[in-house]
């Protein structure tokens, strides 16, 4: 993996930068060995085909002039730009809107089908997470991204979370996908930019791709799912449906599936975490 691997995780923090190629992406690997209180265990039980449907447009971080959007008016300090290393804030937003449901996105600033509103909502968030995400740098001016364990962080900050739990395996993120979206941070390659015609980013030889960097996308279910007799998933049977932030012009009209095998190849790079409602 370029830039080195990140070790496993035993004690302490680990704070990996993934060089990135593409200003879309703008991931680190962070995690916090207090994250290993709070995982989400697979019981064998039986797992389901599911979707997530999360109630507001596909997001752009891209062509954000295209959109009427203006970063310097949104953020003090900001300079105005065409586009963000915020994946992380997008996928976060897509995540609370689900949680929220239809009913209360107005209450919290987003829309159930003006994508511009939701966009600036995610940019705001993107300072506010850069600001709490335990990474050096700050956007503005820095626009070098951040991670998972970030946005979980900043939303909890604003209060609009009551906490967050992790999958580390691939038995628990099947599972956890049974109860609603997971944010996940991958490491993304050059062949992903382009997913085949039924959405697979992971075909063919994709592994000798060029590394592009780390990105932040949100898994809303899964189009298939295969199980052992002792309640293990398959992973080359089971297929996760995802949510990205590059509009409905990319992928499966803004989605697209990822081999859950290809997790369990690059898990030691990925961190997974389900955001939780308020009580």
């Amino acid at each position: 993996m370029p830039g080195g691997p990140p070790p496993v995780l035993t004690h302490g923090n680990l704070v990996h930068r993934f060089p990135r190629t593409d200003i879309r992406l703008g991931r680190y690997h962070r995690l916090d060995a207090r994250s290993l209180n709070y995982r989400h265990r697979h019981d064998g039980a039986q797992l389901l085909p599911v979707r997530h449907e999360i109630p507001i447009p596909i997001l752009d971080q891209e062509d954000l002039v295209r959109q009427g959007i203006d970063t310097s008016a949104l953020v003090k300090g900001a300079v105005k730009v065409d586009a963000l290393g915020s994946c992380t804030a997008n996928a976060g937003t897509a995540a609370l809107a689900f949680l929220l449901g239809a009913g209360r996105l107005a209450e919290a600033g987003l829309s159930a089908t003006d994508a511009k509103v939701c966009e600036e909502y995610a940019i705001r968030l993107y300072h506010d997470e850069t600001a709490v995400d335990g990474i050096s740098g700050t956007w503005p001016p820095d626009d070098e991204g951040s991670s998972g364990l970030g946005i979980a962080r900043a939303l909890k900050k604003r209060g609009l979370i009551g906490g967050y739990v992790h999958a580390t395996t691939a038995d628990d993120l099947a599972s956890l996908l049974q109860n609603g979206p997971v944010l996940l941070g991958v490491p993304w390659f050059q062949a992903w930019f382009t997913p085949d015609a039924d959405g697979f980013i992971d075909s063919g030889d994709w592994a000798s791709s060029q590394f592009a960097g780390g990105h932040e996308v949100l898994a809303i279910g899964l189009d298939a799912v295969a199980q052992n007799p002792d309640g293990s998933v398959v992973p080359e049977q089971t297929v996760i449906r995802l949510r990205n932030s590059w509009s409905r012009g990319w992928g499966l009209a803004g989605e697209f599936r990822l081999r859950l095998s290809t997790y369990v190849a690059l898990r030691r790079y990925i961190d997974a975490i389900q955001l939780k409602a308020k009580a």
